[in-house]
């Protein structure tokens, strides 16, 4: 009994995937090389094939930089082929097709942070750090603000720390200010979303943040209790003076009173 297997180098690759988190963008594949090498091709639907991570045996090609159009979209293809050809290989090598990707549609959008928040009173104001992209313009790194401009909205679901029940509000600005009740905890986190997409819409939720309401009630106590100090310290100080030049005043009488008196 005999069993054809197919030789590796024969093999095209298979699995192709785009991983993309805020246009860092990254083509990956299977199998991993045994007896062959990859070769990256690149280009929009107008241009010609540009070659990336040329003969590599990773499984992995970095292209961001070659998506300077964040709305065009590109077409990749990984060509399978031996290092180094012999007599009677093809001339042509073996080539796989990735699917279309157009960055500003098909990007994910990364987890995003909470900058800083504080709660005064009745208000929570909270601000979103804005992420940094590796798209450059004039050699400046953008960001996602930049980018998506007023498509990329954020939510802000909060509540109080005491609750379950969940509220949200929306901003096509990197701020929040939201009303809540005084005196109490509240947290929240964030997300981001672009609402004129018809997939990929939003990012993962942002690490939940919680305010202390106990924190700033004892501020507000200590300074009350470091300003009656104050006052406290003032009146002892004003009263000892005041108590002193009583006393000196009463002995200089008294000195004055039992002094002889002088006969000429």
């Amino acid at each position: 009994m005999f069993i054809l297997v197919q030789s590796t180098s024969d093999i095209s690759a298979y699995n192709i995937t785009w991983k993309s988190i805020d246009f860092k963008t990254i083509l990956e594949w299977e199998p991993i090389p045994v007896n062959q090498v990859y070769t990256v091709e690149i280009s929009d639907r107008w241009g010609d094939w540009k070659k990336k991570c040329f003969h590599t045996k990773k499984t992995e090609c970095d292209l961001t930089d070659e998506m300077r159009n964040l709305r065009e979209t590109y077409i990749a293809r990984i060509l399978s082929e031996k290092p180094i050809k012999s007599d009677g290989d093809p001339e042509e090598s073996q080539h796989a097709n990735a699917p279309y990707f157009t960055p500003y549609l098909d990007t994910n959008l990364g987890q995003p942070r909470i900058q800083n928040f504080e709660q005064n009173g009745t208000k929570l104001k909270v601000t979103v750090q804005d992420s940094i992209t590796p798209f450059r313009i004039n050699g400046n790194f953008q960001t996602l603000r930049q980018i998506f401009q007023q498509d990329l909205t954020y939510i802000l679901y909060y509540w109080k720390a005491s609750s379950t029940g969940k509220k949200s509000v929306r901003t096509d600005t990197n701020e929040f200010l939201v009303d809540v009740d005084k005196g109490e905890n509240y947290c929240f986190n964030i997300q981001a979303f672009i609402p004129s997409r018809r997939a990929k819409q939003k990012s993962p939720e942002s690490e939940i943040r919680c305010t202390s309401q106990d924190k700033v009630v004892f501020k507000e106590l200590f300074f009350i209790i470091g300003a009656v100090l104050f006052v406290i310290i003032i009146l002892v100080i004003i009263l000892s003076v005041t108590l002193h030049k009583c006393s000196k005043a009463r002995a200089e009488r008294d000195r004055k009173e039992n002094a002889p008196l002088n006969f000429a």
